[in-house]
This record gives C-alpha cells, sequence and structure tokens, in this order.
C-alpha cells in the first residue's frame, strides 16, 4: 500500500472541513466498508468531505501527489469503484442533502445521497424521478451509468431526467455542466460513469407521482414459468407506459402471505407498480393474476417510498454479490428455458436471475443524444449471485458466469454499466457502445492524465 508522506497527509487533515480517516485509526475498517463483502480494499487515507472545498482539495492532493483516487457516493457499485488499494477515497457519503424547489419540480441533489434520501425529500411533496430499487443505492453512481427504475417506461432513464451537474474536474476546478454550459461534459456525465470528475451536486427534472400507489407481487411456482414468462412477454409488450411489470426468479423468501410450504421453493415472481389511480391499476393487472395458478400474493395500494424499499431486505449489506448481466430487445422461448435450468441449479438461497422491463419513454431519446447508448433495450437482466460464506465463491460466481454465456445467444451484445463486476474489462466498449470515441475525446479534455481511473475507464481519446 502507499504510504502517504506524514507531512502531506496533515498538512491535507488541517485544510478540509470533514475527517481524514487512516489504516491505523480507530474508525478506518467502518469507514471502508461498502455494500459488497467482496471488495476488500485498504486506503491509504479516506476523506469524508463535508464540502465542494473538501473535495476539491482531496482531487488535488491526489493530482499533486500522483496517488490512485476513488470517489464513493453512496458505496453501492458491484465493482468496488468507492475505495481503491494505496490511494486516497473521496468519500462524500456525508453530502446527502436532497432540495426540492416545488414550483419549479426540480431537485438539486448532493453526491452522497441515496435513493432514500431523495425519495422521501421528493415524495413530501409528490415528486419523484426515475431512480432505481433499492433504497441504499447512490444516486450518484446509479445516475452517472444512465439509471433506470420503476418509473422509467413513463419517464426515461435516470439521465433523461438530469438537468445539470456540479464536477470537480481533475485540475481541480468545479465547472457546471448542463444543456448550455460545458455541454460537451454535460453529455459525458448522462451515461459515462465518473470518468470525467467528482459529481457534488446533481439538478433533476421531477413529475408528479403518488404519494400512494398500487403495487403488488404475484408468484407462480416455478413448475409454470415457462408458460408465464410466455404471457408476460406478450402482456408487457401492450402495457401502458404508466405500467411497470418485472419478472424475478429465485427462491422464495418467507413472506406473510405465502404459504409456508412455497417459502425455499423456487419461484417466479411479477413484481409490478401502476403510476396512476389505483382503480384502473387493478383492471389492468388483473389478467398478470391469471397466467398460472399462483402460489401466493400481495396486491395493493402504499406509499411509493415503501414500494422503493420493498426489496432492501433482500439487498442488504455486508453479503457477498456477483453480477452478470445482458441487455435484451425481445425475449425469446429459448431464453425461457436456460432460466429455468438455471433457477433449478440455485448454489445459494439468495440467488436470483430478474429482468427489469423498461422500454416505452427510454427508447425515445437518439442514441448518441447522451453517453447512455441502449435506446433499443427493452429488458435488463441481471445474473445476481449473492451468498455469505466465502468458501461459496467459487461456486456460486461459477452458476453466474455459465448462466451468463448459456443466455448469451439471445441478448443484444450490449450491457448496463452499472451492472459490471470489477473483471469485466473487456466489456466496457458494449457499456458505452458507439457513444465510447466521442466519450474518449471527452476524457482527454477534461482528464487526458486518466487522474479518474478507478471505474469502467475510457481512456483518453
Amino acid at each position: 500500500m502507499t504510504r502517504l508522506a506524514d507531512t502531506a497527509i496533515d498538512k491535507l487533515r488541517g485544510n478540509v472541513d470533514g475527517q481524514v480517516v487512516l489504516p491505523d485509526d480507530d474508525a478506518y475498517d467502518a469507514a471502508r466498508a461498502i455494500w459488497n463483502a467482496m471488495i476488500d480494499k485498504r486506503p491509504a487515507a479516506i476523506v469524508r468531505c463535508a464540502s465542494d472545498s473538501d473535495v476539491v482539495k482531496t482531487v488535488n492532493f491526489a493530482r499533486d501527489n500522483d496517488v490512485l483516487i476513488a470517489v464513493r457516493g453512496g458505496g453501492h457499485n458491484i465493482a468496488g469503484n468507492a475505495l481503491c488499494d494505496g490511494g486516497i477515497v473521496a468519500d462524500l457519503s456525508q453530502m446527502n442533502a436532497a432540495k426540492i424547489d416545488v414550483p419549479a419540480k426540480r431537485a438539486t441533489v448532493e453526491g452522497g445521497a441515496r435513493l432514500a434520501d431523495f425519495d422521501a425529500a421528493a415524495q413530501a411533496h409528490g415528486l419523484a424521478t426515475p431512480l432505481g430499487i433499492n433504497s441504499t443505492t447512490g444516486v450518484a453512481g446509479l445516475t452517472l451509468g444512465g439509471g433506470f427504475g420503476w418509473l422509467s417506461r413513463k419517464y426515461g432513464m435516470t439521465v433523461d431526467n438530469l438537468e445539470s451537474a456540479d464536477v470537480v474536474t481533475a485540475t481541480g476546478k468545479v465547472l457546471h455542466a448542463s444543456e448550455t454550459e460545458n455541454p460537451d461534459l454535460f453529455w459525458a456525465l448522462r451515461g459515462g460513469g465518473g470518468n470525467f470528475g467528482a459529481v457534488t451536486r446533481f439538478g433533476f427534472r421531477l413529475h408528479e407521482v403518488g404519494p400512494n400507489l398500487l403495487s403488488g407481487l404475484i408468484f407462480y411456482p416455478i413448475a409454470e414459468a415457462k408458460t408465464v414468462l410466455q404471457q408476460y412477454r406478450d402482456f408487457v409488450a401492450k402495457a401502458p407506459d404508466e405500467l411497470v411489470v418485472w419478472t424475478v426468479l429465485r427462491k422464495a423468501p418467507p413472506l406473510p402471505f405465502l404459504p409456508t410450504e412455497v417459502h425455499g421453493t423456487e419461484v417466479l415472481a411479477l413484481a409490478f407498480l401502476y403510476v396512476g389511480e389505483a382503480e384502473k391499476g387493478r383492471s389492468l393487472v388483473e389478467p398478470l393474476r391469471h397466467f398460472g395458478k399462483p402460489a401466493g400474493e400481495f396486491i395493493g395500494v402504499q406509499p411509493y417510498t415503501a414500494w422503493q424499499q420493498a426489496f432492501d431486505p433482500l439487498l442488504t449489506p455486508g453479503a457477498r454479490n456477483y453480477w452478470k448481466s445482458h441487455n435484451f430487445t425481445k425475449l425469446d422461448d429459448g431464453l425461457f428455458d436456460k432460466v429455468t435450468e438455471y433457477i433449478g441449479k440455485l448454489p445459494s438461497v439468495q440467488c436470483e436471475i430478474f429482468f427489469g422491463a423498461i422500454g416505452c419513454a427510454t427508447t425515445k431519446p437518439a442514441p448518441d443524444a447522451m453517453a447512455y447508448a441502449h435506446r433499443d433495450a427493452r429488458y435488463v437482466m441481471n445474473v445476481h449471485g449473492r451468498w455469505d460464506d466465502p468458501a461459496d465463491d467459487q461456486r456460486c460466481i461459477r452458476w453466474a458466469r455459465d448462466f451468463f454465456e448459456a443466455s448469451a445467444p439471445y441478448a443484444s451484445g450490449s450491457v448496463y454499466v452499472n451492472f459490471l463486476t470489477a473483471d469485466e474489462g473487456d466489456r466496457v466498449g458494449a457499456a458505452y457502445g458507439g457513444n465510447y470515441e466521442r466519450l474518449a475525446q471527452v476524457k482527454r479534455k477534461y482528464d487526458p492524465e486518466n487522474l479518474f481511473r478507478v471505474n469502467q475507464n475510457i481512456r483518453p481519446g
């Protein structure tokens, strides 16, 4: 591990308002813990930034001392890019405010905020923007990779709703990026990941949502999976933008509305949210209850914030996680056969495969309108390997990789960058698609020495 000179560290500590955490400090292990327990990196210093000025000083320190820098937002990234070995971490997690301008329907969100922070602030006024599905996810990482969630069919990708960003660049300057200020940087931030600087503040467009919406889960036994998936495919193709239905295949958790004999068995769950009047939504989702004989269901009106947290118990920090992912323009019967085969081989009770249905509004922008290029994607699949015991690493990772290979013939060839693990550097081109060369040019302008390289890296063009 790089040993930074004590005098340099002392100077940094005296210059920042936040806390500088070093390996010998009692707080060190807690400060370097992130969502994925497979990541065990040991930074030389972690700066818990309290302001934009602290971020600037941390970036300047890394550049001037020629040390690696990682930027931490929510710390949820599967690849562990919130940390680095031997370098310095600009930890923005203390900068987590979300401010809502109700008349303008606009949110200003700091770089360390999590979905729960943003959702709570916006939903206090019946407003929201498309975000992910786990409330502990960081807003920054989600957004910079493109971002999608339950509202995306209606309102687009997260980046489609981004109106501005404040960025600390490699030179230590704070730039405001929007359609009219530094527009090339703004273009790159909307899907280009953390390659262009440390984003300390985001400005989002908001929409009237909820606060109470119809949502639910309908479970089917795995024996009915293929016929349910076929009906699901046809249903989604005709569903209105306001209705989103995702599919999750896994072992059934011990939910109170499921019979005890179903607990721990392989199931297919249809998870849905309707962004509109509940009674209309009930009639629209009724066919989902008749794709077969349900093993159990929960359907009701609840706060949007509650639905955004519904999957949190299955995604708690501290477990070991390994993902593989594909985008799909369509779902083929052959894919359904492979899915049901591999759900029969689950190596852990926590492993799952899900298909997030997007499309509709996400397909409307041109592929080169911003860095996020995959406008033909109708479904994003995540093969989610998850377990607790390090002794199970090889078995669980092999399962995820094997299904990834088996499902590849049915995929589009592109991938959602936020689902890439640390060992998938060969897929960076697939993540950024046809926009890679333009991204490399923007990288050369704003970070020619590749200071910000702890990410799915774009090399300066």
